[in-house]
């Protein structure tokens, strides 16, 4: 019974952990308009500064199941969790252009980090309460982008972005240090190891690159579904601002509304998946996100393409949870193994490709780029039976798993 309660109170933790990565997210993306007048650079420079948070973020998730395997994942979690906190003021207060990219680098690392260990977190207490949860968790990091980034263009409309950083540290504080004592005790993964060093690499440990072609398949897969999710998140501010028009308030709700959207689906992804299927939801889901980014390149106004980023929200929405939790049920090597891949691969598409959309941006505009974006949705959607693994949980024992 006390297992049982701590299992329940750690999938509750890991939802707060979510909720903090994405809200801190989402209150970036109404700061990166803002960061070309004050800076004096444009698009192509900005795409740049993206690619330098990317490549920190990428970089740091290509070591952080060895980081998980060698100190357990609670420990992980609860170290990158608390170095996220400042990270938004250190980009905000950036005296120049040289310090701003080393901060962003900064942002990047720590972002991913604890992104790759909630995510292990999140598949350790599948197991454990013996039923899928990765759906609503990820819900409750596009709930926490939805407020960051809707209340973050409130607070930096009416009290500038200095103080909106500050507030958006604050409650990422409140939001990390309450869950820490509830997630769960981490062991260092001595016997995962060895199963990857058995897969080739001796007794020292996991490859930082193992030779899986599924497991790079489905990263392959998740890069496809986030850059869309990136290039939202990244450029919708300014590609309704400039093309459309809006003001610095309604520039901020494209993001917004798109985070929203994934929430409500996510929350409701778990009874969905267990209904239909991991494969057919990741099918439909992969089609409707691609009819979404195709109406917000036809928008002839900012409200149809913020509804259209809306509905590409809906269909994006459960696509990553699905591949990670592939990843983490993968048969031939441990969890945090094979979701540090996918997820290094996965990010490069939200962190790392949407710097080249900045050049794309200036050369074609921004409709043509996002109707291109659409057709890597419609690959995902039919390659959808390699996420099969979704519904295969590799669950503890039926004598050892909790009750539901």
């Amino acid at each position: 019974m006390r297992d049982d309660r701590q299992a329940r109170r750690a999938r509750w933790a890991v939802a707060a952990m979510f909720m903090a990565n994405g809200f801190v997210m989402g209150a970036w993306a109404p700061q990166i308009p803002l960061l070309m007048p004050r800076h004096q650079v444009t698009e192509s420079v900005l795409g740049l500064l993206i690619l330098v948070l990317g490549l920190g973020a990428v970089t740091a998730m290509l070591f952080a199941g060895r980081l998980i395997s060698l100190y357990g994942g609670r420990k992980v979690l609860s170290v990158f969790s608390l170095a996220l906190i400042p990270v938004l003021p250190m980009v905000v207060f950036s005296p120049n252009l040289w310090v701003l990219a080393v901060f962003m680098a900064v942002f990047g690392a720590m972002a991913g980090c604890m992104d790759v260990a909630m995510n292990a977190q999140a598949v350790e207490i599948e197991r454990r309460l013996d039923r899928a949860i990765m759906s609503s968790s990820h819900g409750f990091w596009s709930l926490g982008g939805f407020i960051g980034g809707s209340a973050g263009s409130f607070v930096i409309a009416y009290w500038g972005s200095e103080v909106q950083s500050l507030a958006t540290a604050a409650v990422v504080a409140v939001l990390v240090t309450a869950a820490m004592p509830f997630l769960l005790p981490g062991e260092p993964a001595a016997r995962p190891v060895a199963a990857v060093g058995a897969e080739g690499s001796g007794a020292k440990g996991p490859r930082l690159f193992p030779r899986d072609f599924h497991v790079w398949l489905l990263g392959f897969l998740a890069l496809f579904a986030m850059v869309p999710e990136g290039a939202v998140l990244d450029w919708a501010a300014i590609y309704l601002q400039k093309e459309l028009g809006s003001d610095v308030f309604v520039s901020g709700l494209g993001f917004a509304f798109f985070a929203g959207a994934m929430a409500v689906m996510r929350f409701a992804g778990d009874s969905v998946r267990n209904r239909f299927g991991a494969v057919r939801t990741l099918r439909f889901s992969g089609l409707l996100g691609a009819a979404g980014m195709m109406g917000g390149a036809l928008a002839p106004y900012d409200w149809v393409a913020i509804a259209s980023f809306f509905v590409a929200g809906l269909g994006v929405a459960n696509m990553v949870p699905i591949l990670f939790s592939a990843a983490g049920n993968h048969p031939r090597l441990p969890s945090a193994v094979a979701i540090s891949i996918v997820t290094m691969v996965g990010y490069c598409g939200i962190l790392v490709a949407p710097s080249s959309i900045g050049f794309l941006a200036e050369a074609v505009g921004f409709r043509p780029t996002y109707a291109g974006l659409s057709v890597l949705l419609v690959i995902v959607s039919l390659l959808a039976t390699r996420a099969a693994d979704a519904d295969e949980l590799r669950r503890l024992p039926r004598s050892e798993a909790l009750p539901a």
